[in-house]
Formats: structure tokens, C-alpha cells, sequence
């Protein structure tokens, strides 16, 4: 059975996107099958891997609101090595209509049981707000990884994160696990952004992973290529970031 990780933080901005497609796409290159959820109704992470939001004829939302099955939804990228189940700003609408079900918060759990074990991993890309999205995506997770920006007001944003996380395992997933708190956007050359990550560390321990995502313009700018770090750029650090992710998810999580 694949391992269903969702990568979120309600604090927008921190390249919570940017790390779900290039780990995506890392998690690929390394011979794992890979599905990737684009949970956002912005649907950035559907563009970042190249495909076309306003040209869908399945969604997230179609599987969501029960329209379609997950596996009618899902399409191959062939470029980066994994399928994709994409978003669009139709999704905006499926939240109405999950906060009106008794079962709203398991929707994506109960449409997952039928595709996860074809994938050794699933990766799920949340939106930057709580939401009855992120809370789906919680509750149909093994693991989150929290994407985390090495700023001043990085620590308050993950205190309200970690109570909704203890909140859901206490009603809706008791089997969610902290797979680890990511560090990105890191300038070792900024102090600030230094002693932000030793606070982590200082703060959660072994919950930090050791890879860092360091700040890197050619990230930047491969999702208007659409295409994946690993594409765009394979010799950059962020490439080479984001492959040490994947190995050490892949040593920590045993996918």
C-alpha cells in the first residue's frame, strides 16, 4: 500500500508547491511510482508540471463531488515520471458541498482506498489555509511534511499548524504522523534566516529533516516552463536539494 503524504502549512508562501511537484518529480527519478494530488484550487501545482488547468475534462473536484472515479481523474506526465490528479478553480466549489456531508472530511480517504496501492507514494499538495480541503488531505494521510520558511514569523505559524494536526488525530486520523519539517528558501549567507533554522531544530528535533532547500532562482523559475527542478535544471541545487529529499524520505518513511 503506497504512503499517502500531505505536504501543508496554513502560512502561504512557503513553498509548499514548489516542494510537492519537485519531490514529486525527485521521488520519480529515483524508480518510485508516484501520484500526485493538486488539493489548491489555484491549481499551481497542475501548471508547475506542465499541464493545462482550463483544459481539464476530469478534476479533483469531479472525484470529490462524486462525479467520476479517482482513476477516470488521474493523467500521466510522462516528462516527469508520474501522474497527476490536477485542480482547477472548480475546486472552490467542492468545499461547499464537503462541509454539507456527514462524511465530508473522509471524501478523499474513501476515494484513495481504491487507487494508493498502484503508487509506492502519494503525494498531496494542500492549500494554504485550513480548510475542509487540508482537512480531507489530513485525514486520508499516513504522514505530513511541513514546509517551512526560514523567517521571523515562521515559529507562530507552525504552533496553530500543530494544533490542528493534534486536533484531527484526535477525531478524524489517529494513525497521522509528523514525517517531517522542512526547511526552504534557505539563505545560509542570512543570519536571520540561520537562527531561524537552529529554533527548529532547538524546537522540534529530530522532526527537522536534514535536507534543506536552499533559495535558488532556477526553482523560480522552472514552473513557468512547466516543468519540474529536475527537468529545467538538473545540475542545480535545487535539484540536487530535492533529490537528498527524496533519498531521505525514502530511508526515514521506508516507501
Amino acid at each position: 500500500m503506497g504512503r499517502v503524504i500531505a505536504l501543508a502549512n496554513q502560512k502561504g508562501g512557503v513553498g509548499k508547491t514548489t516542494s510537492s511537484v519537485n519531490l514529486a518529480a525527485a521521488l520519480a527519478r529515483l524508480g518510485k511510482k508516484v501520484l500526485l494530488i493538486d488539493l489548491d484550487p489555484q491549481g499551481n501545482a497542475t501548471v508547475a508540471i506542465g499541464v493545462d488547468k482550463d483544459e481539464l475534462q476530469q478534476s479533483v473536484f469531479e472525484v470529490l463531488v462524486g462525479e467520476c472515479k479517482a482513476k477516470q481523474a488521474i493523467i500521466s506526465v510522462e516528462q516527469a515520471g508520474l501522474d497527476l490528479m490536477p485542480a482547477n478553480g472548480d475546486l472552490t466549489a467542492a468545499e461547499v458541498a464537503l462541509l454539507e456531508e456527514d462524511m465530508g472530511p473522509k471524501r478523499l480517504r474513501k476515494t484513495l482506498k481504491k487507487v494508493r496501492d498502484n503508487y509506492d507514494v502519494v503525494l498531496i499538495d494542500c492549500p494554504p489555509t485550513l480548510n475542509m480541503l487540508t482537512i480531507n488531505a489530513l485525514t486520508a494521510a499516513d504522514g505530513i511534511l511541513v514546509p517551512v520558511q526560514c523567517e521571523f514569523f515562521a515559529l507562530e505559524g507552525l504552533s496553530a499548524l500543530m494544533d490542528t494536526i493534534e486536533t484531527v488525530q484526535e477525531q478524524l486520523n489517529d494513525t497521522l504522523h509528523i514525517d517531517g519539517l522542512l526547511r526552504t528558501m534557505h539563505d545560509r549567507r542570512n543570519n536571520l534566516a540561520n537562527d531561524v533554522s537552529n529554533q527548529l531544530v532547538a524546537h522540534f528535533g529530530m522532526k527537522v529533516l536534514q535536507t534543506i532547500i536552499p533559495r535558488n532562482v532556477r526553482l523560480a523559475e522552472a514552473p513557468s516552463y512547466g516543468e519540474s527542478i529536475l527537468d529545467y535544471d538538473p545540475s542545480s541545487n535545487g535539484a540536487i536539494a530535492y533529490l537528498a529529499l527524496a533519498n531521505e524520505l525514502i530511508r526515514k518513511t521506508q516507501i
